[in-house]
């Protein structure tokens, strides 16, 4: 048994049963370890929490930079459609977002600081990034001049928020649906088009 196999499973169980839900010895079983080798890694079940969401956390930041990186030349709409895409396609497919985003919304109560505190670093990491991509496509004219662009960003940001909710609450159809509505009345308000 691996530290890194210890925390996957640790990470699948938190995902699909959540905190209260997720056991050690669950955990323990899925490695096929007894529980108490648990505690050579890990003084409980909350640091082992902690450690599997900061390294979700920092997986997420690591992609959401990644992708910025690779496409901020690209024109906006193209940009900021495509890191919207980006958010579903990486939470159908990684369960590293998948963990993230449910704790995001729904972490354990005794831990909310601690939780809430690299949420909000995501969070304002993000604006910071984005804002001078958008502020620039307000000067190149990609965006109606007349907006404020840490507004637009803002307000993009809501439109991610939307897009989780329904990523964790709604199915396919329901993500689709309000990804199509909440980008066409964003893009008009920003593009002025």
């Amino acid at each position: 048994m691996t530290l890194e196999q210890l925390k996957k499973s640790a990470q699948n169980r938190f995902a699909s049963y959540g905190f209260d839900g997720t056991s050690l010895a669950h955990i323990a079983e899925d490695v096929g370890i007894k529980k108490q080798s648990i505690y050579t890694y890990f003084k409980g079940k909350d640091e082992l929490f902690l450690q599997v969401f900061s390294d979700a956390s920092e997986n997420e930041w690591d992609s959401t930079k990644e992708f910025i990186e690779r496409s901020k030349s690209l024109p906006i709409a193209e940009f900021l459609q495509g890191f919207l895409l980006h958010h579903k396609e990486r939470f159908e497919r990684n369960t590293d977002t998948k963990f993230w985003l449910r704790i995001s919304f729904f972490p354990p109560a005794h831990l909310y600081d601690e939780v809430m505190e690299k949420v909000y670093t995501y969070l304002d990491g993000l604006e910071k990034l984005l804002e001078p991509i958008i502020r620039g496509a307000v000067q190149e004219a990609q965006l109606d001049p007349k907006i404020d662009a840490e507004q637009a960003t803002v307000a993009f940001l809501g439109v991610l928020d939307s897009v989780f909710v329904e990523m964790l609450y709604g199915g396919p159809e329901r993500l689709e649906k309000r990804l199509d509505a909440s980008w066409h009345f964003y893009w008009r308000g920003v593009s002025g088009k």
